[in-house]
């Protein structure tokens, strides 16, 4: 809908909202402030001054290699205290930053390289081997800038030319005239994970990535008296935001680095000695933290420390888990890489503190939460009207708002994925209760459809997660010959409890909550599920392996 032009206001209505003014303004204000990086070598210190005067070096060093405004830039690093300084300096400098996910194979990696149309890559030392392979099929890049605290001449690469990071900026001022950028220009692209077809472009703007990180800095009531940890790859999806809105707020940030899912000990001491209390994750990281944090002896006090939750739904045992075993309250909140991703928060309204009752409240927390204000929702039936809030009707979530994107990045076809009024269509259905709460039910691809009626895979999984001794849990809808689909269901349970517990005690578990004809056929006891690039349930792989296992012999 085309604005009305109203009678004219006397506010400075061309301020630009751009990137560079959330680093300067919180330079300005908390110059003292830490940052705090886990490096190889031992803890990384210094200071928002420091890391703001090597932002200016660096788009210094920028200019002085030619890049230009509208540049794309490939950058392939770790959390790091130098990719925050690129989360700046890049966008700051008029260039675009490409965040490539480490978690794409390198065919989507030089897909997204191409499409682009990258001129430059930044890539950590470590992850030469991933870029040595890429610059085969991506010969027009122009040049390499090395993060390392080494000589070039000391490491061994085919890329070429080369240039060190530290060098190049070592050559700058520290003083740098940041353009006045239009805020509708693009600062970072991101590409989808798309189960089907190419990675897609999203390109987010100067301004929505300056006002998602005001609702973020809202939504987690962050402020200078806070120790934030970037645990969300800053490649996906710009990190949710996470480094704009501390620096906003003013926080301490805490970098971990390269971390891994087999040296979590690492990331449970940097919660204790840096003192965290916000971060960011999804239950692919924070589950595996929890079972760490589970089997020390003495248990971290974290009273006070808000997890901000999303990928998939925080299994409700996760949640009591944090809470009980060190005071930490576990928030959920919903989004996509085309909403930047926030779209809602789950917080606790006062006014059902005293009228739900324990167990209500935490079925509550495991809601996706109200949609944040900024945005526009609304939930789409087959038919393409809407649902009404009554908490029962399922529909499509779409959105629109100033930080949702309103296509995809040279895509034909892709007005596909929006509504003709420009709501961006989700794929996820879900049902709205009259408080506003959003509760996914399932992927509008991944529902299971069984006899003409619907059954939730989502609400399945959390249900099996429940129960104490499994660990993770997967449903998908798997062929039938008579039922069109039937529920398949794909359980890791805790070591302790492994050739202990059968399909009978999961089933008797899950028929406290499904009807008879809605529980799984079968149920099949693994060591791993597959995920995605982004800790998600691979549902696509899943169904692929076993997509034969009911239509052999079934009646």
């Amino acid at each position: 809908m085309k604005p009305i032009k109203g009678f004219p206001s006397t506010s400075q209505d061309d301020y630009q909202l751009n990137i560079m003014n959330i680093a300067r303004h919180g330079v300005r204000n908390f110059s003292r402030q830490e940052i705090a990086c886990q490096c190889p070598q031992g803890m990384f210190r210094y200071t928002y001054l420091d890391a703001f005067r090597r932002m200016n070096q660096f788009a210094g060093a920028l200019k002085a290699l030619g890049v230009s405004i509208g540049d794309r830039i490939g950058v392939l690093d770790w959390n790091s205290h130098r990719n925050y300084e690129m989360y700046f300096a890049i966008p700051g400098s008029g260039a675009v930053m490409l965040l490539l996910n480490l978690r794409l194979s390198p065919p989507d990696l030089s897909y997204v390289i191409h499409h682009a149309e990258a001129s430059w890559m930044v890539v950590d030392e470590t992850l030469l081997p991933i870029a040595e392979m890429l610059w085969q099929s991506c010969k027009n890049i122009r040049g390499f800038i090395i993060l390392t605290d080494k000589n070039l001449s000391d490491i061994q690469t085919t890329l070429s030319p080369v240039f060190s990071y530290e060098v190049l900026i070592q050559a700058q001022s520290p003083e740098f005239e940041w353009p006045n950028l239009d805020e509708t220009s693009a600062a970072g692209a991101c590409y989808t994970t798309g189960t089907t077809g190419q990675p897609k472009g999203v390109y987010y703007s100067h301004r929505d990535t300056y006002l998602h990180a005001m609702t973020i800095c809202s939504g987690g009531e962050m402020s200078y008296r806070d120790a934030f940890l970037q645990l969300v790859p800053m490649f996906h999806a710009m990190g949710w935001g996470g480094v704009y809105s501390a620096t906003m707020a003013g926080s301490k940030i805490v970098l971990p680095g390269m971390y891994r899912l087999d040296r979590l000990g690492e990331l449970a001491e940097l919660l204790v000695k840096e003192k965290v209390t916000v971060c960011n994750g999804a239950p692919a990281i924070l589950m595996p933290m929890l079972e760490y944090i589970r089997n020390l002896e003495n248990k971290p006090d974290l009273r006070g420390a808000r997890f901000l939750c999303g990928a998939t739904e925080p299994p409700v045992a996760m949640m009591k888990g944090y809470k009980e075993l060190t005071g930490a309250e576990i928030i959920h909140a919903y989004g996509a890489t085309e909403t930047s991703p926030l779209v809602s928060i789950n917080r606790l309204k006062p006014w059902l503190e005293n009228q739900l009752s324990d167990d209500e409240k935490w079925d509550l927390r495991r809601k996706q939460g109200y949609v944040v204000s900024g945005l526009d929702v609304k939930l789409l039936g087959p038919d393409n009207t809407e649902v009404p809030h009554d908490g029962k009707t399922p529909g499509e979530i779409c959105v629109r708002g100033p930080w949702i994107t309103g296509c995809y990045h040279r895509t034909p076809m892709s007005d596909q994925q929006f509504t003709a009024d420009g709501f961006w269509r989700s794929g996820d259905v879900a049902t709205m209760d009259a408080e506003g709460y959003l509760k996914i039910t399932d992927r509008v691809k991944d529902v299971i459809k069984s006899g003409g009626e619907w059954i939730s895979s989502v609400d399945m999984e959390n249900e099996l997660m429940s129960y104490p001794p499994v660990l993770e849990a997967a449903v998908v809808g798997i062929s039938h010959p008579k039922w069109e689909e039937r529920p398949l269901a794909l359980v890791i349970l805790r070591e302790e409890h492994r050739g202990k517990i059968g399909k009978d005690a999961l089933l008797s578990h899950l028929a406290h909550k499904f009807a008879k004809w809605q529980l799984p056929d079968e149920i099949l006891f693994v060591e791993e599920i597959p995920k995605t690039s982004v800790g998600k349930f691979n549902k696509k792989v899943i169904r692929e392996v076993h997509q034969n296992r009911y239509m052999v012999g079934a009646g």
